[in-house]
């Protein structure tokens, strides 16, 4: 997460990358409007993958599996839970590795989905929301386990707050720039996480001085966990030059140690995970999703599902 220009996105392919290399599954994903994040982890447009956004619809059908409580993918909005019947997915699922992703050996197997950018279908007419439901529906529906990383570059600001996206991840890091602009996207993003036991820490971009890290510690306190210099490699690679992870100074192989490990140590709550996806399903019935499909929305929430069990076999 981060203000606009912030460093996220390229934050986001140095974070993948180092997770990749490090070992165990990584799949990154973007779902940031500018849908920038395939560029910046060397990848022509030709080897981007079919969006996420586009095959909605297939999307829904995949994951709703044999749910009798949601009969039809016109049934099922970006915030539908899992149930007994639901497909649940592993981190390397056949459907989506097979029509969504673009795997980069290069970059020690990294997979890349994307949300994709608006067609000329879309504008005037909808929200980015429509893209980005589904990831939330992909997220909703994924059992990973211990080494095995979903990395997702997520618009600016506090656009996550429009559905209960914002909950769906073990960490979220927010990169802020030492300015009033950065840490003001800080501050709203903490407010309005605060109540749902968001785990957040911050990551101090485009540092010049130490007077820039003071100000930073002044403003988010102990929600700074590391901070990164300017980099001349990361410029280099911003600018298109040739790039791989033993270009990044020493300093930034630091910084992303530091997040990987930050990361790992955190503990996953699935009982947590499975009661906000109850609850932010439930608003959004009552707010426009019941309105909009013609039906009852809070039928779909089984009540004796319990989160986090893997899948018994492969489905595909």
């Amino acid at each position: 997460m981060g203000k606009g220009g912030s460093g996220k996105t390229t934050l986001s392919s140095l974070f993948a990358r180092y997770t990749a290399r490090a070992g165990g599954p990584v799949v990154a994903i973007d779902a940031d409007i500018n849908q920038h994040l395939g560029l910046a982890l060397g990848l022509s447009p030709a080897r981007l993958p079919a969006p996420l956004g586009a095959g909605i619809t297939a999307i829904k059908d995949y994951l709703r599996g044999d749910n009798p409580r949601i009969p039809s993918a016109a049934a099922m909005v970006k915030t539908t839970p899992p149930g007994s019947g639901s497909r649940l997915i592993t981190i390397d699922d056949p459907y989506f590795t097979r029509h969504h992703t673009t795997t980069l050996p290069e970059l020690g197997g990294l997979a890349l989905m994307i949300t994709g950018p608006f067609n000329e279908d879309d504008l005037g007419v909808a929200c980015y929301h429509s893209k980005v439901g589904a990831v939330e529906l992909y997220l909703n529906h994924l059992i990973d386990g211990p080494g095995e990383h979903v990395i997702v570059d997520m618009t600016a600001g506090g656009d996550s707050f429009a559905s209960g996206m914002f909950t769906r991840f073990d960490m979220t890091y927010l990169v802020a720039e030492p300015t009033r602009q950065g840490i003001g996207v800080y501050h709203q993003y903490a407010e309005h996480a605060r109540d749902y036991q968001v785990p957040l820490a911050v990551i101090g971009n485009k540092i010049h001085t130490p007077e820039d890290v003071d100000f930073l510690r002044r403003h988010v306190g102990d929600a700074l966990l590391v901070t990164l210099p300017h980099s001349p490699a990361i410029r280099a690679m911003e600018q298109g030059h040739p790039f791989t992870l033993d270009d990044l100074e020493p300093q930034g192989h630091h910084a992303l140690a530091i997040l990987k490990d930050h990361l790992d140590a955190t503990p996953k709550d699935w009982a947590k995970f499975g009661r906000q996806t109850i609850e932010f399903h439930t608003r959004n019935a009552h707010a426009w999703a019941n309105r909009a499909t013609g039906q009852d929305l809070l039928q779909q929430i089984d009540h004796d599902f319990v989160y986090g069990r893997r899948p018994t076999l492969a489905t595909g």
